[in-house]
């Protein structure tokens, strides 16, 4: 699949500062705040057919093997805790069997994606320490998102999923890049997040300082 080949990097520097990394962390509110993932991604994805379906999956496993994590088919207590959608129209998701179950307060939120025209939105559930439990990805096909190729589309999003990055990190620049005509994977963007899967780091932190230890884990690309 030519997708795993879409996020080998180039031989370049990561070329990231720390202060470049907080801000990655630091939401708009001021406050800094870090997650991954404390379990196995185990994803499901409702809305496509087979073929995009293996494109999304194939996402997860090359963003997912670039963090030095682990993927598994099945989250023994939540069973699936990563969950894509993909839909035309923000109400349908009220039509999801038990969503509203998973979501409380599914109705208001609807109500507000469609007012603000909204094509994407995130929701992330944590354990007890903070880290990542699970996640909810919604991805509503208006002409927009429907120009962006599936690779392209399904890369960025499980990017934004990896970690629980500040609500304004790509909200002006895009976690991806072109290499001629191929879409890869910033290499900051992919240092960052191999970083933040070190071991040795906590699953989160809300002290600013974590930038400083995410910097000094920072390794050029392969």
């Amino acid at each position: 699949m030519p997708l795993g080949e879409s996020i080998l990097l180039r031989d370049e520097g990561p070329g990231v500062t720390p202060e470049e990394i907080k801000a990655l962390f630091t939401r708009e509110s001021g406050e800094f705040l870090f997650a991954r993932w404390g379990r196995p991604i185990a994803p499901i994805v409702f809305g496509v057919e087979e073929e995009t379906l293996s494109t999304v999956k194939g996402a997860f496993e090359a963003v997912v093997a670039l963090a030095g994590h682990k993927m598994a088919e099945t989250d023994p207590e939540l069973g699936s805790n990563c969950m894509v959608f993909f839909f035309r129209e923000w109400q349908e998701l009220l039509e999801v069997p038990d969503l509203d179950r998973l979501i409380p307060d599914l109705g208001p939120l609807v109500d507000r994606l469609v007012v603000a025209d909204a094509n994407q939105y995130r929701i992330f559930r944590f354990e007890e320490d903070g880290a990542i439990r699970a996640a909810f990805v919604f991805l509503r096909m208006n002409a927009e998102l429907s120009k962006i190729p599936a690779e392209t589309l399904a890369l960025s999003q499980v990017v934004q999923t990896i970690l629980l990055w500040s609500d304004t990190a790509f909200r002006s620049t895009s976690p991806l890049a072109l290499a001629g005509d191929v879409t890869i994977l910033r290499p900051d963007i992919a240092a960052v997040i191999r970083a933040a899967y070190d071991p040795v780091l906590p699953g989160a932190a809300q002290d600013p300082s974590h930038a400083l230890r995410l910097f000094a884990r920072l390794e050029p690309p392969q």
